[in-house]
């Protein structure tokens, strides 16, 4: 499972700046210096020099920032090398602008210290919510990728897993209503209820009302009325059986159709939708289980609504079934077709502004016991 973020720089999250970044400073320093010693007196560029100081302190530390600040001032101050002539008062002023660079560059280093922190243990914390799915589950390979719509984390509103269980690999795709930081607890609640689900509950149906019921009793302890807190989602089941025995059931709660790719066609699969999860209803009216027969060169693509909501700047939705021929010629297995869908996805919308997932499954070889 692949993981995209956005396209901020590391260096702007707490990382090492780029080579770039510390040879300019030096850069200028040198050029203004030459600059200066090669233009007539009267022209003075030397005071540019009392700049480079607070420059540097974004890519150098405060021991780095103050070697700038005191060769400013040796460059300024020593007239027989012909970069400056500055006064006693004008010294002053610059030996405070470097002091103000050592300042910056001590505070950015301990900011950048503290954000590297925070991000590791948010990131942590985000992996123990939504942890990658390996590349195989028992008898079904696993590709896929997840990208949050909100910049710097790398859960949001969706949900996948992959589990194996007494009654077979089981998964789940789904989409909370909302996007973001604030969705991630009910992403942490469905996820829990549906893994008590793939061990305890014999029948996919009863796995959709478990997370059903979750959601239901998280809005009453949140005081909110069932219909502010909902998901849609679909859950698939590849059942044990005897070998050469080929099917997947599948549950949709108002979630996009699962795609069959079959060759290099897509086609969706036909299955009657139940409501959305967190409604109350799922326990009441379960949803309809449908089973589906597979050949051994089928994939099924499963995925969520920004895949297929996604729109480019004339306001048009993403074709996935269009543009699924063209994905299979470049990239006809798994891995490499999410990692392509995702690129195609990237490109028609320069850049998705909601959460994305994707999972590729499919069964190479004859089903065996879970």
């Amino acid at each position: 499972m692949r993981r995209h973020g956005g396209a901020e720089p590391g260096w702007l999250r707490g990382a090492p700046p780029p080579r770039w970044a510390r040879l300019l400073p030096a850069a200028a320093l040198v050029l203004l210096a030459l600059a200066q010693v090669a233009t007539p007196s009267t022209v003075e560029l030397g005071f540019f020099l009392a700049a480079l100081p607070p420059v540097a302190a974004f890519s150098y530390g405060a021991l780095g920032t103050a070697v700038f600040a005191v060769l400013v001032l040796v460059l300024l101050g020593v007239h027989s090398l012909g970069v400056g002539a500055a006064g006693t008062v004008d010294l002053v002023n610059v030996a405070a602008v470097g002091l103000l660079g050592v300042v910056i560059a001590w505070v950015r280093r301990r900011r950048d210290a503290q954000l590297v922190s925070v991000r590791t243990v948010a990131e942590a914390a985000q992996l123990a919510v939504l942890p990658p799915v390996p590349e195989r589950v028992g008898p079904v390979r696993c590709a896929g990728f997840y990208r949050a719509a909100q910049r710097g984390t790398l859960v949001g509103g969706d949900l996948y897993d992959v589990r194996q269980g007494p009654y077979g690999v089981r998964v789940v795709v789904g989409d909370v209503q909302g996007h973001g930081l604030a969705a991630v607890g009910t992403v942490a609640a469905l996820l829990g209820a549906f893994r008590e689900g793939v061990l305890d509950d014999p029948g996919l149906a009863a796995v959709a009302a478990r997370l059903d019921r979750r959601l239901v009793a998280d809005a009453e302890a949140a005081g909110v009325r069932h219909a502010e807190v909902f998901a849609t989602a679909v859950l698939l089941e590849f059942p044990p059986g005897e070998p050469g025995e080929r099917i997947v059931r599948v549950v949709s709660c108002g979630h996009p159709p699962v795609v069959r790719v079959r060759g290099r066609r897509g086609t969706e699969l036909v299955v009657e939708p139940g409501v959305p999860l967190g409604l109350g209803l799922a326990g009441l009216d379960p949803p309809p289980v449908a089973e589906v027969a597979l050949e051994p060169e089928d994939l099924l693509l499963v995925h969520t609504d920004g895949v297929t909501e996604a729109r480019d700047r004339s306001g048009t939705f993403y074709p996935l079934l269009d543009r699924l021929p063209g994905l299979l010629a470049v990239a006809p297995e798994p891995a490499d077709l999410v990692n392509e869908l995702w690129r195609d996805l990237s490109r028609f919308t320069d850049g998705p502004a909601d959460d994305v997932a994707v999972l590729a499954l499919t069964r190479p070889g004859p089903l065996t016991g879970a």
